[in-house]
């Protein structure tokens, strides 16, 4: 049964750049839906419209009577029809190219229905009257999607390099393609990356997972210190966890040297040869990170005041698309420069050009 998608591939073709800054477009807005959560919280707008989908039991959009805070909650949910119509031009982008991109078509699905969980677990965290857990997984669901429009940034890069369109190497060294890595040619020939030992290759890509394990272990103590915290995300009085807010902060700092440290680990570990891009998202990625714990110490420091609790949400949502790329290029380029085993032979058979 044919679909209007289908329909219209059999007509109109699109160029494997289209993808790329449809999928950069999908990161950006993912990125902001985050930040304007924070905004919502920090200015105590959370329950702005008291009610959802509707904004009050009557009507759809704030009246003159809720002021600001209505305004700002409501502007958040209109964020969400924006991100669905972005997630939409990734499919479509994503569908209508001459060749197959497989990878990029199911990471936008997954955005769209990543987005309806959303907009429920929304739902749900306005009925509950802002329960710090529901806040939580508000906040765990737009990480998700954040997950998932950085897979779907990645491959836009990695299907389009493996179709032959070209590597564009994203922008500023942290979205797409290795140029370095699609200079490999055939393994074993002069002027090509040194292929890795079987184990170096895998530690590599055992220290990436660990990397991304514990990056994700600090996302979610961070929750546990918002949900601790004074930003209850509404002026009236909305109960807290009942953790010491000291305590987490501290666990939380711990985290975030063990990440500081393994990454610094992972980048020493990268080759040279072959693995350029992995390392320059490595080196980007580290930077982001200090930042961010400068930032983390300040609010810490200052009694968390609202525009450093903004910065810091910012942050961790670089963080996390930071150390995302990391592990997808760092994995993708592990596999295509692995060799094989001590003593066999080098394959004789022309590859493909490997692409972080």
């Amino acid at each position: 049964m044919r679909t209007p998608l289908s329909w219209l591939a059999g007509r109109y073709s699109l160029g494997a750049r289209s993808v790329r800054l449809a999928a950069l477009g999908s990161v950006v807005a993912s990125i902001a839906i985050i930040v304007t959560g924070g905004i919502v919280r920090v200015t105590g707008s959370g329950l702005g419209c008291t009610d959802w989908p509707m904004c009050t039991g009557e009507t759809l959009a704030p009246t003159a009577e809720m002021g600001v805070h209505g305004a700002i909650e409501f502007g958040n949910r209109l964020l969400t029809g924006a991100l669905c119509a972005v997630v939409g031009w990734v499919i479509i982008t994503a569908r209508l190219q001459e060749r197959p991109m497989p990878a990029v078509l199911r990471g936008g699905w997954a955005q769209f229905w990543i987005v309806v969980l959303n907009a429920v677990v929304g739902g749900v965290t306005v009925w509950m009257r802002l329960s710090p857990y529901i806040v939580a997984a508000h906040f765990l669901a737009a990480t998700l999607l954040l997950t998932a429009a950085v897979y779907t940034w990645h491959a836009a890069y990695a299907d389009g390099a493996a179709d032959g369109a070209g590597d564009v190497g994203g922008v500023g060294g942290v979205g797409g393609g290795s140029d370095e890595n699609s200079k490999g040619g055939e393994v074993g020939r002069p002027g090509a990356p040194s292929p890795l030992a079987p184990r170096s290759a895998a530690r590599i890509r055992s220290l990436s997972a660990s990397l991304v394990a514990v990056t994700a272990v600090l996302v979610v103590v961070g929750t546990l210190a918002t949900g601790s915290g004074p930003h209850a995300g509404d002026s009236s009085d909305v109960p807290r966890m009942p953790f010491n807010w000291t305590a987490v902060t501290v666990v939380h700092g711990v985290l975030a040297v063990a990440v500081l440290v393994l990454a610094g680990v992972l980048l020493s570990a990268l080759p040279r040869d072959g693995f350029g891009a992995a390392r320059r998202k490595a080196a980007a990625f580290l930077a982001v990170l200090l930042g961010q714990g400068v930032v983390g110490l300040v609010q810490s420091l200052t009694a968390l005041p609202s525009l450093v609790v903004m910065l810091h949400l910012l942050g961790s949502a670089l963080v996390w698309t930071g150390v995302l790329q990391v592990h997808f290029t760092v994995k993708r380029a592990s596999f295509g420069h692995s060799g094989p085993p001590d003593g066999a032979p080098l394959p004789r058979a022309r590859g493909a050009a490997t692409h972080a």
